[in-house]
């Protein structure tokens, strides 16, 4: 599979909820950073730790969270994903959308790094902070 392949597969195994699916080709060592600001902002290593500090969390307080991405530009082994977040918070019960992009970086067919981009203010707003 190509760089974009895997990141897509990344994002169509987020689509059906399939978190096996979603960290399959992470490494074991990925570095994951959230944006500062953002409800999980931080930097988790190792693809437990982005299960539990990232995609736990947000899967508890947002209903219906989805990433839809209008384009992915590949340069050697750097994929990015221009797109959007929506969703509703939980206890808010204010939506969201906004803009996001995504730097993801490979090698040999593993995912190594991740780094969001976001606005921030307008998912704490969201979230009621």
């Amino acid at each position: 599979m190509s760089n974009a392949d895997i990141v897509r597969a990344h994002y169509d195994a987020s689509r059906r909820g399939d978190l096996p699916g979603m960290v399959a080709d992470f490494a074991h060592d990925i570095v994951w950073t959230e944006c500062a600001g953002f409800p999980t902002a931080g930097t988790y290593i190792g693809p437990e730790a982005v299960i539990d500090g990232v995609f736990g969390p947000t899967a508890a307080e947002w209903d219906g969270f989805a990433v839809s991405v209008d384009r992915l530009v590949v340069q050697d082994d750097a994929v990015v994903a221009i797109g959007r977040y929506t969703a509703t918070h939980r206890g808010t019960r204010r939506c969201l959308d906004t803009r996001t992009v995504h730097l993801w970086t490979l090698a040999d067919g593993r995912i190594i790094g991740f780094e969001q981009i976001a606005d921030s203010q307008l998912a704490a707003e969201a979230a009621g902070a």
